[in-house]
This record gives C-alpha cells, sequence and structure tokens, in this order.
C-alpha cells in the first residue's frame, strides 16, 4: 500500500483543495446557518461539483460515472472537510452511490446511477433508530402486504434526509433489533405516502432529519439486496463511509492545526509570539503527530477499499477512530489556544470543534470502532 499519491489522484486533490477554498469557505457555511437555508447547501454549487464528475467518483462508467474509486473520492472529501463545506457528497455520492453500485439490481442501478452522477438525483441512508450508531439495532419493521411490503417505524440522524429525493431505509423483515439476520434495505421515495419527514438542527449545521415511516406501502421491486440479508449489503456501504468520513475528518483537523499555528505565530504576548513558548511548542507538535497518523490510516483504509482487501473493515474502523481522536483534539487546542475569541461564534475555530463532535458521532465513534477493530481481528 503507497502513503503516498500518484499525479492523477494528486491532481483531483489540489483541485478540489482549489474548489472549495475559492467557493466553499466556512463563511458560506456560516450564511446558510444564519440564513436558516431550507436545503442547507448551495444547489449550483452541487451541480458544479457533479460537472467536475465528482458525484460519479463510485458510480460505474456503464452508468454515466467516473468510477475513479474511493481513493480519489477522499481526497474531495478531505478538501472538503477543510473548509466544513456543506454538500451532498458524503449522503450522495458516497453513501447513496455505493449502496446502489454494491447491492443494486440492473433495473435499480440503471434507474438511479446516472441522475446521481449528474447531480440531478439525491440519496440518504436511514439506519440509525437510537442516540448511538448501533447498525442491527433495528426495530423499523417492513411486512408482506399485497405483493410487496408495509413500512413502519422512526429513523434518527439520517444525513441529508429532508431533502433526498430517494431514501435508502433498513428495515427488519424477520429477527428481532440487534440480531444480524433479517435486516432488509428498501428504496423508498422522498415523496412515498406515509412518510413524513422532520429536518433536525444539527450543532455542526449538518444537513440531518427524521423519518417518521407510518404506513409506507412499497412494491416488491423497492427491496435493494436480498430480502433478509440487509446487513451483508450494508457493511462495505458503512465501511465506506466511514473512511470517506475520516477523510473529511482529517481535512478539518488538518485546517484547524494550520489556523492554529498560524495564530501562535501572530499573537503576542510580553513581546514575542505565544508560539515561541516551550509548552505550545510541544502541544503543536503533539497535534502535528496526530494528524499523520490519522493521514496514514485514512489512505491506508481508502486503498484497502478499492482494493477489495480482506481486512477493509479493520482498517476503516481504524481510520475512524484515528481521525476522530486527532480530530477531537485539535480542535480542542484549537479553541484553547486561541483564547477567549476561540469561544466566540465570531470567530471561525468553533466551528471545527462543532464538526468534530458531531463527525465523531457519526457512523461509530471512537469506542465503537476499537470495538469493533478489535473483534475482527480476533480478540
Amino acid at each position: 500500500m503507497a502513503l503516498v499519491l500518484d499525479s492523477e489522484t494528486a491532481l483531483i486533490r489540489d483541485t478540489a483543495l482549489d474548489f472549495f477554498e475559492k467557493r466553499a469557505p466556512v463563511s458560506a457555511l456560516r450564511k446558510l446557518r444564519d440564513d436558516k437555508d431550507a436545503l442547507g447547501f448551495s444547489l449550483p454549487l452541487w451541480r458544479q461539483m457533479a460537472e467536475l464528475g465528482w458525484a460519479g467518483f463510485l458510480v460505474p462508467e456503464a452508468y454515466g460515472g467516473a468510477d475513479y474509486g474511493c481513493l480519489g473520492l477522499g481526497q474531495v472529501m478531505e478538501a472538503a472537510g477543510r473548509t466544513l463545506a456543506a454538500s451532498p457528497l458524503l449522503a450522495t455520492a458516497l453513501i447513496g452511490a455505493s449502496a446502489l453500485a454494491l447491492a443494486g439490481s440492473e433495473q435499480q442501478k440503471a434507474a438511479h446511477l446516472p441522475a446521481l452522477a449528474r447531480g440531478e438525483r439525491l440519496l440518504a441512508l436511514a439506519l440509525e433508530e437510537g442516540a448511538h450508531h448501533a447498525p442491527f439495532a433495528i426495530a423499523a419493521t417492513a411486512r408482506p402486504s399485497g405483493g410487496g411490503f408495509r413500512l413502519d417505524g422512526e429513523k434518527r440522524f439520517v444525513l441529508d434526509g429532508h431533502v433526498a429525493d430517494l431514501l435508502i431505509v433498513a428495515a427488519r423483515t424477520s429477527g428481532a433489533p440487534g440480531e444480524r439476520r433479517g435486516i432488509t434495505l428498501f428504496l423508498v421515495p422522498g415523496d412515498a405516502r406515509g412518510l413524513t419527514r422532520t429536518r433536525t438542527l444539527m450543532v455542526d449545521s449538518r444537513n440531518a432529519a427524521r423519518l417518521s415511516l407510518d404506513g409506507v406501502e412499497l412494491g416488491a421491486d423497492a427491496v435493494l439486496g436480498p430480502v433478509d440479508g440487509g446487513a451483508d449489503a450494508l457493511d462495505p456501504v458503512l465501511d465506506r463511509a466511514r473512511a470517506g468520513l475520516a477523510a473529511e475528518m482529517l481535512g478539518g483537523a488538518a485546517a484547524a492545526f494550520e489556523r492554529t499555528v498560524q495564530y501562535l505565530k501572530d499573537r503576542k504576548q510580553f513581546g514575542v509570539p505565544i508560539g515561541s513558548f516551550q509548552a505550545l511548542k510541544h502541544r503543536a507538535a503533539a497535534m502535528f503527530c496526530e494528524i499523520e497518523l490519522a493521514r496514514s490510516a485514512v489512505l491506508a483504509a481508502l486503498s484497502a477499499l478499492d482494493a477489495k482487501s480482506s481486512d477493509t473493515g479493520a482498517l476503516a474502523s481504524l481510520a475512524k477512530a484515528k481521525a476522530g481522536d486527532a480530530f477531537f483534539l485539535i480542535s480542542n487546542e484549537g479553541v484553547q489556544m486561541h483564547g477567549g475569541i476561540g469561544m466566540t461564534d465570531e470567530h471561525e475555530i468553533g466551528f471545527f470543534l462543532k464538526r468534530a463532535r458531531a463527525a465523531e458521532a457519526a457512523f461509530g465513534d471512537g469506542a465503537f470502532h476499537r470495538d469493533r477493530y478489535a473483534s475482527l481481528m480476533g480478540y
């Protein structure tokens, strides 16, 4: 596994860095938040991202995508994380595209992937039902009804759930909550009768929603993947989500670190920059080391996903846990080293702390992934 990027992937990274710095700075997220924007992101900006091919990086070429892979999309995610850019990259380009490409039938792929790659269809994964990530704790039910299924239940923390054109809903067709067997995935139109979507105002201004499914009737063709075997379909999708989100968190951590180092150079006390104080030098060095360790873990996970390695699950959990640790530490240190102004909404460093907390909880926090890593490694 190479820990450096080839020239083509490096070009993608450089293009994405320039794009987000110029067109989606942190001030753009602030404006979306303050304006209480109904979408929570800029639709014209998303269309521009789709024109660059990013929406279709995980879509096969046969369906209009670039099929560039997780490592390429990871560079875009990392660049987006540096400016906390609000976009459907995670929910649609990463999770939605992965679910359809890996588990969808030919008819489902043909119906949805081309529009997704063009930036014309938004997707969202409706999985969580509790306060913490628990992919098999599914209580929402899908009962046979008129040749199809009737869905009932509640979903929480559905990223982009309030604006998605198509929802991927995990429901239980057999078994009990907590059991791996018996979960089935369904494609649910965003305007389905019996579906109620309530937007959730997240602390980091990321899009999310609560869903209520009250007798949502679906045909048999709405099943994504095998009936009762949805957990097997979910595993690779969630590993992609974890590694991609880890890349985004890495970008956020790196940007917060750079902002903090610059402040240490600019802020003076006793006639000298505070960055010359030994204690602050040591803390900055520790932050730098955490970023580099996280970067290696993220690159390993993204490369393993593209190579379909047998240790993909363990590396995805390692990357998510390590990126979460790094972002937590660096966002904390950033606020503290900025002093009083770091505690105000006026300064942007606090936005990184909020994103670190929300991103850490998404798709499993450090405790979840350390436990999963240990289990996968046979401990």
